[in-house]
Protein backbone atom coordinates (compact mmCIF):
# COMPACT_ATOMS: atom_id res chain seq x y z
CA UNK A 1 0.00 0.00 0.00
CA UNK A 2 1.06 3.28 -1.03
CA UNK A 3 1.06 6.17 1.34
CA UNK A 4 0.67 9.56 -0.11
CA UNK A 5 -0.18 11.18 2.69
CA UNK A 6 2.11 12.29 5.91
CA UNK A 7 1.31 14.82 8.52
CA UNK A 8 3.63 16.30 11.20
CA UNK A 9 3.83 18.63 13.82
CA UNK A 10 5.53 20.24 16.79
CA UNK A 11 4.96 19.79 20.54
CA UNK A 12 6.89 21.27 23.79
CA UNK A 13 6.06 21.50 27.14
CA UNK A 14 7.17 21.94 31.12
CA UNK A 15 6.62 18.69 31.88
CA UNK A 16 6.46 14.99 30.45
CA UNK A 17 6.31 11.33 30.98
CA UNK A 18 6.11 8.79 28.65
CA UNK A 19 5.67 5.60 31.71
CA UNK A 20 7.70 2.46 31.31
CA UNK A 21 5.02 0.19 32.59
CA UNK A 22 8.02 -2.32 33.71
CA UNK A 23 8.82 0.70 36.66
CA UNK A 24 5.85 -0.38 38.74
CA UNK A 25 4.39 2.11 40.86
CA UNK A 26 7.09 4.74 41.01
CA UNK A 27 6.60 4.67 36.97
CA UNK A 28 9.81 6.24 35.06
CA UNK A 29 9.52 7.77 31.49
CA UNK A 30 11.32 6.64 28.11
CA UNK A 31 13.28 9.53 26.66
CA UNK A 32 11.00 9.52 23.94
CA UNK A 33 7.13 9.17 23.47
CA UNK A 34 5.88 5.79 22.61
CA UNK A 35 3.93 5.11 19.46
CA UNK A 36 0.50 4.87 20.85
CA UNK A 37 1.42 8.63 22.80
CA UNK A 38 2.48 9.94 19.39
CA UNK A 39 -1.04 8.49 17.55
CA UNK A 40 -2.64 10.21 20.53
CA UNK A 41 -1.55 13.70 20.22
CA UNK A 42 -2.04 13.49 16.27
CA UNK A 43 -5.87 12.32 16.97
CA UNK A 44 -6.25 14.91 19.69
CA UNK A 45 -5.45 17.73 17.23
CA UNK A 46 -8.05 15.78 14.66
CA UNK A 47 -10.17 12.14 15.52
CA UNK A 48 -11.59 10.49 12.84
CA UNK A 49 -12.16 6.92 13.19
CA UNK A 50 -12.43 6.33 9.38
CA UNK A 51 -8.57 6.79 9.06
CA UNK A 52 -5.13 5.39 10.54
CA UNK A 53 -2.89 7.45 11.97
CA UNK A 54 0.67 5.65 11.87
CA UNK A 55 3.07 7.14 13.63
CA UNK A 56 6.66 6.59 11.63
CA UNK A 57 9.28 9.09 13.33
CA UNK A 58 9.92 11.53 15.97
CA UNK A 59 12.73 14.01 16.88
CA UNK A 60 13.92 14.77 20.30
CA UNK A 61 14.87 18.90 20.21
CA UNK A 62 15.39 19.83 23.63
CA UNK A 63 18.32 17.95 26.00
CA UNK A 64 16.97 15.14 28.20
CA UNK A 65 16.05 16.31 31.87
CA UNK A 66 14.89 13.71 33.82
CA UNK A 67 13.64 14.80 37.23
CA UNK A 68 12.04 13.23 40.92
CA UNK A 69 8.13 14.59 40.48
CA UNK A 70 5.84 13.82 43.84
CA UNK A 71 2.01 14.68 43.71
CA UNK A 72 -0.50 13.29 46.32
CA UNK A 73 -3.13 10.33 44.13
CA UNK A 74 -6.81 9.82 45.36
CA UNK A 75 -8.00 7.97 42.93
CA UNK A 76 -9.73 4.53 42.55
CA UNK A 77 -6.70 2.63 42.28
CA UNK A 78 -5.35 3.19 45.67
CA UNK A 79 -5.45 0.16 48.02
CA UNK A 80 -8.64 -1.18 49.92
CA UNK A 81 -8.63 0.17 52.99
CA UNK A 82 -6.83 3.09 52.45
CA UNK A 83 -7.45 6.47 54.17
CA UNK A 84 -7.00 9.93 52.14
CA UNK A 85 -4.46 9.87 49.44
CA UNK A 86 -1.15 9.01 49.34
CA UNK A 87 2.12 10.24 47.76
CA UNK A 88 2.65 9.20 44.14
CA UNK A 89 6.43 9.30 42.86
CA UNK A 90 7.24 9.39 39.38
CA UNK A 91 10.57 10.41 37.05
CA UNK A 92 9.34 12.76 34.48
CA UNK A 93 11.25 14.75 32.19
CA UNK A 94 11.24 18.76 32.57
CA UNK A 95 11.65 21.27 29.47
CA UNK A 96 10.98 18.87 26.23
CA UNK A 97 10.17 19.61 22.72
CA UNK A 98 9.09 16.57 20.14
CA UNK A 99 9.05 17.15 16.19
CA UNK A 100 6.30 14.34 15.42
CA UNK A 101 5.78 12.11 11.85
CA UNK A 102 2.74 10.47 10.97
CA UNK A 103 1.35 8.77 8.18
CA UNK A 104 -2.26 8.55 6.86
CA UNK A 105 -4.54 6.29 5.22
CA UNK A 106 -7.77 4.71 5.02
CA UNK A 107 -8.82 2.28 7.99
CA UNK A 108 -8.07 -1.44 6.89
CA UNK A 109 -11.32 -2.28 9.52
CA UNK A 110 -14.66 0.13 9.11
CA UNK A 111 -16.89 -2.72 11.01
CA UNK A 112 -16.79 -0.77 13.91
CA UNK A 113 -17.35 2.55 12.76
CA UNK A 114 -20.27 4.36 14.41
CA UNK A 115 -23.03 6.23 11.40
CA UNK A 116 -21.32 9.41 11.54
CA UNK A 117 -17.77 8.16 10.56
CA UNK A 118 -19.11 6.06 7.98
CA UNK A 119 -21.63 9.31 6.61
CA UNK A 120 -18.30 10.78 6.37
CA UNK A 121 -15.74 8.22 4.96
CA UNK A 122 -18.59 7.84 2.25
CA UNK A 123 -18.51 11.44 0.96
CA UNK A 124 -14.47 11.08 0.12
CA UNK A 125 -12.82 8.75 -2.34
CA UNK A 126 -9.56 9.80 -0.64
CA UNK A 127 -9.87 9.91 3.44
CA UNK A 128 -6.38 9.97 4.23
CA UNK A 129 -6.02 13.53 1.74
CA UNK A 130 -9.18 14.57 3.61
CA UNK A 131 -7.69 14.19 6.92
CA UNK A 132 -4.59 15.47 6.31
CA UNK A 133 -6.20 18.61 5.09
CA UNK A 134 -8.42 19.09 8.01
CA UNK A 135 -5.73 18.03 10.19
CA UNK A 136 -2.90 21.01 8.98
CA UNK A 137 -5.88 23.32 8.81
CA UNK A 138 -6.70 22.87 12.60
CA UNK A 139 -3.30 23.02 13.97
CA UNK A 140 -2.35 26.52 12.06
CA UNK A 141 -5.59 27.28 13.50
CA UNK A 142 -4.67 25.66 17.03
CA UNK A 143 -8.10 24.30 17.42
CA UNK A 144 -7.99 20.68 18.60
CA UNK A 145 -10.57 17.50 19.23
CA UNK A 146 -9.44 17.45 22.70
CA UNK A 147 -6.37 19.32 24.52
CA UNK A 148 -3.16 17.36 23.85
CA UNK A 149 -1.22 16.34 26.52
CA UNK A 150 2.61 15.33 27.41
CA UNK A 151 1.42 11.78 28.90
CA UNK A 152 0.10 12.33 31.65
CA UNK A 153 -3.23 14.86 31.34
CA UNK A 154 -1.66 17.53 33.99
CA UNK A 155 1.15 17.54 31.70
CA UNK A 156 -0.51 20.52 29.16
CA UNK A 157 2.15 21.54 26.09
CA UNK A 158 3.11 25.01 25.94
CA UNK A 159 3.18 24.95 21.60
CA UNK A 160 1.61 22.99 19.57
CA UNK A 161 1.56 23.28 16.30
CA UNK A 162 3.69 23.75 13.01
CA UNK A 163 7.28 23.25 13.17
CA UNK A 164 9.24 26.53 14.57
CA UNK A 165 12.11 27.87 12.77
CA UNK A 166 14.54 27.68 15.36
CA UNK A 167 13.69 24.14 17.02
CA UNK A 168 17.07 21.99 16.18
CA UNK A 169 17.13 18.39 16.33
CA UNK A 170 19.21 17.31 19.78
CA UNK A 171 22.02 15.41 17.50
CA UNK A 172 24.31 14.20 20.72
CA UNK A 173 21.53 11.64 22.02
CA UNK A 174 22.12 8.09 20.77
CA UNK A 175 20.76 5.29 22.68
CA UNK A 176 18.72 2.24 22.15
CA UNK A 177 15.53 1.38 24.24
CA UNK A 178 15.61 -2.52 24.70
CA UNK A 179 12.11 -2.88 25.21
CA UNK A 180 9.75 -0.09 24.08
CA UNK A 181 5.40 -0.31 24.51
CA UNK A 182 3.67 0.57 21.91
CA UNK A 183 0.21 -0.13 21.95
CA UNK A 184 -2.04 -0.95 24.81
CA UNK A 185 -5.44 -1.28 22.13
CA UNK A 186 -3.46 -2.33 19.00
CA UNK A 187 -6.37 -3.79 17.32
CA UNK A 188 -8.07 -0.03 16.46
CA UNK A 189 -11.35 1.20 17.38
CA UNK A 190 -13.49 -0.52 20.33
CA UNK A 191 -10.63 -3.11 20.39
CA UNK A 192 -10.09 -4.64 23.47
CA UNK A 193 -6.62 -3.95 25.82
CA UNK A 194 -3.83 -6.15 24.59
CA UNK A 195 -0.06 -4.55 25.49
CA UNK A 196 2.11 -4.98 22.77
CA UNK A 197 6.09 -3.78 22.45
CA UNK A 198 9.14 -3.18 20.00
CA UNK A 199 12.31 -4.21 20.85
CA UNK A 200 15.54 -2.80 20.83
CA UNK A 201 14.69 0.41 19.14
CA UNK A 202 17.00 2.70 18.56
CA UNK A 203 17.59 6.69 19.14
CA UNK A 204 20.40 7.63 16.38
CA UNK A 205 21.06 11.40 16.28
CA UNK A 206 18.17 12.66 18.16
CA UNK A 207 15.76 10.60 16.02
CA UNK A 208 13.31 7.41 16.97
CA UNK A 209 11.88 5.80 13.62
CA UNK A 210 8.78 3.86 15.24
CA UNK A 211 8.96 -0.16 13.30
CA UNK A 212 5.93 0.29 10.57
CA UNK A 213 4.78 -3.69 11.34
CA UNK A 214 2.09 -5.41 8.59
CA UNK A 215 2.27 -2.35 6.66
CA UNK A 216 3.97 -1.57 3.11
CA UNK A 217 4.60 2.40 2.92
CA UNK A 218 6.02 4.70 0.69
CA UNK A 219 5.27 7.20 -2.02
CA UNK A 220 4.49 7.20 -5.32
Amino acid sequence: MNIDYEIEMEISGNTAIWTRPDTGDCPVSYPAPTYSAVKGIFESILWGPAVMVVPFKVEICKPLRFHSYATNYNGPLRKSGTDGAYQFLATVLTDVSYRMYAYVYPSRNKNGLDDKAKAWDGKTTSPGHAYAAIFNRRLKRGQWFTLPCLGWKEFTPSYVGPFREGTKVQEDISTVLPSMLREVFPDGYNSEVRFTYDQNVPIEKGVLIYPLKGLEVGHD
